[in-house]
């Protein structure tokens, strides 16, 4: 066991509603997956439509042990984000926090936070989603 598992949850980052399951995650990831400064700096739901590559993802969610990515563009605030999910494919659409907190990866481990990402836009992360379409006139 490396000594990340053992870490506690510090108590400014502790919800009073977490599930064991939630916490538990928490404890080995030794991190909230959001503290309230992020949520604070996260975009309202909507507040980006029509910016399409141009919106910005602010937070990285991944998991460690196979291949999936959730970058978090809008938050509502509660659970639920908007943005570029990137597992079998990559997609815009929408994920819950509680999920996130909650599933473990096929070795066992829950997602965790990029603590060293920066924010870029969603073009940057995935320019083949945003290039233009020709016309086949």
């Amino acid at each position: 066991m490396n000594s990340k598992s053992t870490q506690c949850v510090p108590e400014d980052e502790l919800d009073k509603g977490d599930t064991a399951e939630r916490a538990a995650n928490n404890k080995i990831r030794g991190m909230k997956l959001l503290t309230q400064e992020l949520r604070r700096k996260l975009p309202p739901l909507y507040s980006q439509d029509g910016k399409g590559g141009k919106s910005v993802a602010l937070v990285k969610f991944f998991t460690p042990d196979s291949n999936w990515t959730f970058h978090g563009v809008e938050f509502d605030g509660e659970d639920r984000f908007f943005g570029l999910v990137d597992g079998h494919f990559k997609e815009l659409g929408y994920f819950s926090l509680s999920e996130l907190e909650s599933v473990n990866g096929p070795m066992g481990l829950p997602i965790e936070r990029d603590l060293h990402w920066k924010p870029k836009t969603l073009e940057e992360i995935a320019p083949e989603l945003f290039t233009p379409v020709e016309s086949t006139k």
